[in-house]
């Protein structure tokens, strides 16, 4: 699934701790952010639960949502892309 293509996104970087992922993504205008958040969280849910299903089983049960409905979209406004996709990088990285 090409979810990204679909929607006319670039996915620039992207990386997280053990409970958020950080995504720096370039959006077609015409694409509304909220859409696009909630498309991929369900596509990759799904994705996720077929290939993972069984290991995911053992850590969360039956739990019938895989990702929480809160999201955060943040625009980088005059800060440049370098700075932004180093902070990214760098989350995985003990604090």
């Amino acid at each position: 699934v090409n979810l990204a293509g679909q929607h006319q996104a670039i996915l620039a970087t992207a990386n997280g701790e053990a409970d958020h992922v950080h995504l720096l993504l370039s959006l077609n205008p015409k694409v509304a952010p909220s859409v696009f958040v909630n498309n991929l969280k369900t596509v990759s849910s799904r994705l996720i639960r077929k290939n993972f299903g069984e290991e995911l089983a053992k850590v969360y049960g039956k739990k019938p949502v895989f990702w929480s409905r809160s999201y955060a979209l943040l625009s980088c406004g005059g800060a440049p892309v370098s700075v932004i996709q180093q902070y990214i990088e760098q989350q995985a990285a003990p604090h």
